[in-house]
């Protein structure tokens, strides 16, 4: 993969907005990757999707030293919230009907009852090796899900915990399983199946349901990385011959890794003087790689192909012109 930091970069934000979204906290692809390194001039919406992105970034680096655990949960929600958050010491919220508001789920109380659930939790994701790793994922999901251990973010907080677990069994190398996608386009069915776990023990479509997620993610990001693949030769290609006195393999792998670039982000990564950067990303702009979007007093130059790939199910990639 020649540009493991789009990857890096782009899917944790993709994944921060459709987690965001099930929980009806909606803001777009095009905000996340326009604040992505000025989250704090953001919409408070765009801000907190932009969280989910860090706590999944610091649980990476977290799990590269030490296992995933209950302190890494906390760690993660804390980010998440913006806020110290511990196992609650209070009721959990009931979750209702959308329709007819009746409640159709209230989870434990009791901090040492939590306490003791979550110990069950961490030591079936770790000690059942005689159970795959995705069927453990999947039941692990619910099980965080029905113990509902914090008093706000625990739907989000499962959903990283997915990507670092399968990042600890080797099973990722980077936290890039974007699975809220698929839990969006199947929202309803995500819940009803949590919940006749719950109801009836229906454990074996709940399971169908999350393996069935993961193939379609991980064959969605497969065909991207090949697309990235070859959208980086034609980047590379076009730049060396329309502009050769720029190009540097630096100055692509920048617009790959910030599809929505400023000229501040040339200067801290030491590729040239404010000057210097100015007329770089205007002349990809000429060359037709980079748009060009004013914003208050500076402006953004957007790599419009890569942002296409990154936010359609299509994979198409036409010449540069």
């Amino acid at each position: 993969m020649p540009h493991q930091g789009a990857l890096i970069s782009a899917l944790p934000l993709l994944e921060a907005q459709a987690s965001s979204e099930i929980e009806s906290i909606v803001t777009t692809t095009d905000r996340m990757f326009e604040f992505q390194s000025a989250g704090d001039q953001a919409d408070s919406a765009t801000r907190e999707a932009l969280r989910i992105r860090g706590a999944l970034l610091d649980g990476y680096r977290a799990i590269k030293v030490s296992p995933l655990n209950i302190r890494t949960a906390e760690q993660v929600c804390s980010r998440i919230n913006g806020v110290e958050m511990q196992v609650r010491r209070i009721p959990g919220k009931s979750r209702a009907h959308e329709a007819s508001g009746e409640v159709i789920y209230t989870p434990p109380a009791g901090e040492q009852v939590l306490r003791t659930k979550l110990a069950n939790w961490e030591n079936y994701l770790h000690e059942q090796r005689d159970v795959d790793p995705l069927i453990r994922m999947a039941i692990g999901h619910y099980q965080f899900e029905a113990i509902h251990p914090f008093a706000e973010g625990n739907g989000r907080t499962a959903r990283i915990l997915n990507n670092l677990f399968l990042v600890r069994e080797d099973l990722l190398t980077l936290p890039i399983l974007h699975l809220s996608r698929y839990i969006i386009q199947n929202k309803a069915e995500y819940y009803r199946l949590l919940l006749d776990v719950t109801r009836h023990q229906a454990w074996e479509p709940w399971i169908l349901y999350v393996l069935a997620g993961v193939e379609d993610t991980a064959r969605w990001t497969t065909a991207k990385i090949s697309a990235i693949r070859h959208l980086s030769a034609l980047t590379i290609a076009h730049v060396k011959q329309a502009a050769p006195k720029i190009y540097s393999r630096e100055l692509v792998d920048l617009i790959f890794d910030l599809p929505y670039c400023r000229i501040q982000n040339l200067v801290e990564r030491g590729l040239s003087g404010r000057q210097a950067a100015s007329r770089h990303l205007k002349l990809l702009v000429g060359i037709g790689v980079l748009e060009a979007r004013p914003v208050g007093r500076e402006k953004l130059f957007i790599h419009p192909k890569l942002m296409r790939l990154l936010t359609q199910d299509d994979n198409n990639i036409g010449a540069y012109q």
